[in-house]
């Protein structure tokens, strides 16, 4: 299982997923606003309006931070 975590700098929400992904011992790769994409690639892969965090897991996009932690959670992953 492979987590990709889109953020940002200075989102909390952001941070909070990856320490939640590095605690539960999974592989992510965190890809940041400005620096590996721009906001118009974020728009056309999410959504107009979609916030941060945005996880793709194995290539299925599971939402946001509280999604992610659902998502964990409902597959006995932490």
């Amino acid at each position: 299982m492979n987590f990709t975590v889109y953020s940002k700098n200075g989102c909390p929400y952001c941070i909070k997923v990856v320490q939640v992904l590095g605690m539960a011992n999974l592989n992510y790769s965190v890809l940041k606003l400005g620096e590996d994409y721009d906001k118009e690639e974020f728009y056309s892969k999410f959504g107009q309006g979609s916030t941060f965090p945005q996880v793709i897991v194995d290539g299925k996009s599971i939402g946001g931070c509280s999604d992610t932690v659902k998502y964990l959670k409902e597959n006995k992953l932490v």
